[in-house]
Protein backbone atom coordinates (compact mmCIF):
# COMPACT_ATOMS: atom_id res chain seq x y z
CA UNK A 1 0.00 0.00 0.00
CA UNK A 2 3.21 2.29 0.31
CA UNK A 3 3.41 2.25 -2.95
CA UNK A 4 0.24 3.59 -4.51
CA UNK A 5 1.03 6.41 -1.94
CA UNK A 6 4.15 7.24 -3.88
CA UNK A 7 2.54 7.00 -6.98
CA UNK A 8 -0.41 9.38 -5.34
CA UNK A 9 2.11 11.85 -4.07
CA UNK A 10 3.97 12.25 -8.13
CA UNK A 11 1.51 14.45 -9.07
CA UNK A 12 3.80 16.56 -7.17
CA UNK A 13 6.18 16.24 -9.70
CA UNK A 14 3.88 17.65 -12.50
CA UNK A 15 3.92 20.58 -9.85
CA UNK A 16 7.65 21.07 -10.42
CA UNK A 17 6.76 20.65 -14.40
CA UNK A 18 4.60 23.57 -14.00
CA UNK A 19 7.61 25.08 -12.16
CA UNK A 20 9.69 24.48 -15.65
CA UNK A 21 6.87 25.99 -17.95
CA UNK A 22 7.19 29.10 -15.40
CA UNK A 23 10.73 29.32 -16.82
CA UNK A 24 9.68 28.95 -20.79
CA UNK A 25 9.71 32.96 -20.76
CA UNK A 26 13.30 32.62 -19.53
CA UNK A 27 14.50 30.24 -22.20
CA UNK A 28 14.17 32.52 -25.04
CA UNK A 29 16.58 34.93 -23.41
CA UNK A 30 18.90 32.20 -22.87
CA UNK A 31 18.62 31.05 -26.12
CA UNK A 32 19.74 34.13 -27.49
CA UNK A 33 22.69 34.12 -25.31
CA UNK A 34 23.79 31.02 -26.59
CA UNK A 35 23.27 31.96 -29.98
CA UNK A 36 25.81 35.18 -28.75
CA UNK A 37 28.54 32.47 -27.61
CA UNK A 38 28.23 30.16 -30.51
CA UNK A 39 31.39 29.13 -31.39
CA UNK A 40 31.22 29.68 -34.81
CA UNK A 41 30.34 32.90 -36.66
CA UNK A 42 27.97 31.52 -40.13
CA UNK A 43 28.12 34.16 -42.54
CA UNK A 44 27.27 34.02 -46.85
CA UNK A 45 29.84 34.73 -48.79
CA UNK A 46 30.12 34.76 -52.77
CA UNK A 47 32.50 36.16 -55.70
CA UNK A 48 31.13 39.41 -57.17
CA UNK A 49 30.16 38.10 -60.72
CA UNK A 50 27.42 39.00 -62.76
CA UNK A 51 26.88 35.83 -63.76
CA UNK A 52 26.44 33.89 -60.76
CA UNK A 53 25.00 35.27 -57.81
CA UNK A 54 25.06 31.88 -55.41
CA UNK A 55 26.25 32.11 -51.53
CA UNK A 56 27.85 29.13 -49.83
CA UNK A 57 27.66 29.28 -46.08
CA UNK A 58 31.16 29.61 -44.50
CA UNK A 59 31.71 28.89 -40.52
CA UNK A 60 33.95 31.09 -38.70
CA UNK A 61 35.61 30.68 -34.97
CA UNK A 62 34.41 33.54 -33.36
CA UNK A 63 37.33 33.46 -30.97
CA UNK A 64 39.83 33.69 -33.76
CA UNK A 65 37.56 36.48 -36.13
CA UNK A 66 39.49 38.50 -38.33
CA UNK A 67 40.05 40.18 -41.24
CA UNK A 68 43.16 37.81 -42.60
CA UNK A 69 40.84 35.20 -41.06
CA UNK A 70 37.74 35.89 -42.86
CA UNK A 71 39.69 36.41 -46.16
CA UNK A 72 41.51 32.57 -45.95
CA UNK A 73 38.69 30.57 -45.16
CA UNK A 74 35.98 32.64 -47.47
CA UNK A 75 39.30 31.56 -50.31
CA UNK A 76 39.70 28.48 -49.39
CA UNK A 77 35.45 27.31 -49.33
CA UNK A 78 35.33 29.45 -52.82
CA UNK A 79 38.76 27.90 -54.28
CA UNK A 80 40.63 31.09 -54.92
CA UNK A 81 43.56 32.06 -53.61
CA UNK A 82 43.43 35.15 -51.37
CA UNK A 83 45.97 37.17 -53.65
CA UNK A 84 43.30 37.66 -56.53
CA UNK A 85 40.93 39.35 -53.93
CA UNK A 86 40.63 43.10 -54.41
CA UNK A 87 38.01 44.41 -51.51
CA UNK A 88 35.80 42.27 -49.46
CA UNK A 89 32.11 43.89 -49.29
CA UNK A 90 28.95 43.49 -46.91
CA UNK A 91 26.02 43.48 -48.98
CA UNK A 92 24.44 45.56 -50.02
CA UNK A 93 27.06 48.40 -50.25
CA UNK A 94 29.62 48.10 -46.77
CA UNK A 95 33.17 47.37 -47.46
CA UNK A 96 34.90 45.27 -45.05
CA UNK A 97 38.58 47.20 -44.22
CA UNK A 98 39.46 45.70 -40.73
CA UNK A 99 39.05 43.37 -38.14
CA UNK A 100 36.57 45.58 -36.12
CA UNK A 101 34.93 45.31 -39.15
CA UNK A 102 34.40 41.45 -39.11
CA UNK A 103 34.00 41.39 -35.08
CA UNK A 104 30.83 43.54 -35.95
CA UNK A 105 28.94 40.77 -38.20
CA UNK A 106 26.36 38.74 -37.42
CA UNK A 107 24.97 34.89 -38.40
CA UNK A 108 23.56 34.89 -41.70
CA UNK A 109 24.97 38.52 -43.24
CA UNK A 110 25.73 38.05 -46.61
CA UNK A 111 29.44 39.37 -48.04
CA UNK A 112 30.63 39.18 -51.35
CA UNK A 113 34.44 38.80 -52.71
CA UNK A 114 35.63 41.23 -55.16
CA UNK A 115 38.47 40.07 -57.08
CA UNK A 116 40.83 42.11 -59.36
CA UNK A 117 41.35 41.17 -62.97
CA UNK A 118 44.34 41.17 -64.94
CA UNK A 119 46.28 42.48 -62.13
CA UNK A 120 44.47 46.65 -62.54
CA UNK A 121 40.76 45.93 -61.65
CA UNK A 122 40.28 49.80 -62.72
CA UNK A 123 41.55 48.39 -66.10
CA UNK A 124 39.07 45.68 -65.83
CA UNK A 125 36.39 47.82 -65.31
CA UNK A 126 36.36 49.48 -68.28
CA UNK A 127 37.43 46.79 -70.45
CA UNK A 128 34.38 45.30 -72.83
CA UNK A 129 33.48 41.60 -72.38
CA UNK A 130 33.89 39.03 -75.55
CA UNK A 131 30.53 39.83 -75.99
CA UNK A 132 30.57 43.07 -76.48
CA UNK A 133 33.35 43.38 -78.69
CA UNK A 134 32.81 43.82 -82.34
CA UNK A 135 34.55 40.45 -84.15
CA UNK A 136 37.47 42.31 -86.21
CA UNK A 137 40.37 40.87 -87.33
CA UNK A 138 43.55 43.69 -87.73
CA UNK A 139 45.04 41.27 -90.29
CA UNK A 140 42.34 40.88 -92.18
CA UNK A 141 41.71 44.66 -92.58
CA UNK A 142 45.34 45.08 -93.93
CA UNK A 143 44.91 42.60 -96.67
CA UNK A 144 44.72 43.88 -99.71
CA UNK A 145 42.41 41.82 -102.89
Amino acid sequence: MAEPQLDVKKPSGEHKQGDSNQQLPTDPGDNAKTADTCPELVLKVRIQSHKENDFIEVELDRQELSYQNLLQVSCYELGINPEQVEKIRKLPNTLLRKDKDILRLQDFQEVELILMKNGSSELAEYTPSLLEKPCYNSNAAKMTY
